[in-house]
C-alpha cells in the first residue's frame, strides 16, 4: 500500500522519492494561520497534527504531515508575504544561528505520533546587495524563514548544526524512526 504525503511541498516530495517510496500526495485543508500567543515548536505541531487528521485514508495506509517553521530570537518567521517581508526576515538571519523546527506526524493502524525536530543553522553576514540578490532569485517566497538550505540559499548559510533535511523540510532519520515505531517502516 501506498504512503499518503499530505503536503504540497516539492521538497518534501523529493526527500521521500529519494527513498523510493511508493507514495501519494494529498492537500489537506488545513488552517495554517499561527495564533496569538503560539511558540514555534507548539505552532507546527498543531499544523502537522491537523494535516494528518484531516487525511482520510484507511488504518493499513501511512499517511505523513509536516510543517516546518524557522525561529530567530523567540520570533517565528513564517514565510514571506513578499519581496519586502523577505528582506526584513533575511536580516535579521544575518550574521547569527536560528532554529528550525519540523514536526512531523504520523498515523498508521489507527494510532498517531508525531516528532518535533530542531536544528541550528547559522547564516554569514548578508551584504544589502547579497540580500537583493537573493531576493531576485525569487526563491524565498512560500519557505519559512525566506531562504531555501538546498538551493542558492545555500551561499547564505555558514554552519548546519542537526539534520540537514530537517532545515529542507523532513528530517528522514527522525521520520524513518517514527515510521518503523508506528509498526510501518518505511525502508528495509
Amino acid at each position: 500500500m501506498p504512503v499518503l504525503l499530505a503536503s504540497s511541498s516539492p521538497r518534501r516530495r523529493d526527500l521521500l522519492a529519494a527513498l523510493g517510496v511508493a507514495f501519494e500526495v494529498v492537500s489537506p485543508d488545513v488552517d495554517e494561520t499561527r495564533r496569538s500567543g503560539e511558540d514555534a515548536i507548539a505552532y507546527v505541531t498543531r499544523v502537522a497534527l491537523d494535516k494528518v487528521a484531516a487525511v482520510e485514508s484507511p488504518a493499513a495506509v501511512l499517511a505523513i504531515a509536516a510543517d516546518t517553521t524557522v525561529e530567530v530570537d523567540g520570533h517565528v518567521l513564517e514565510k514571506p508575504s513578499d519581496d519586502d517581508d523577505a528582506r526584513r526576515m533575511l536580516r535579521s538571519l544575518s550574521a547569527s544561528t536560528h532554529r528550525v523546527h519540523t514536526a512531523m506526524a504520523l498515523r498508521f493502524g489507527g494510532r498517531i505520533d508525531h516528532e518535533v525536530v530542531t536544528t541550528d543553522v547559522t547564516f554569514v553576514a548578508l551584504t544589502p546587495a547579497v540580500i537583493d540578490w537573493y531576493v531576485a532569485t525569487g526563491e524565498p517566497m512560500g519557505k519559512a524563514g525566506a531562504y531555501a538550505l538546498q538551493g542558492a540559499g545555500g551561499a547564505l548559510v555558514d554552519r548546519v548544526d542537526g539534520s540537514v533535511t530537517n532545515v529542507i523540510g523532513l528530517p528522514v532519520a527522525q521520520l524513518l524512526a517514527l515510521a518503523a515505531r508506528l509498526g510501518r517502516p518505511l525502508i528495509g
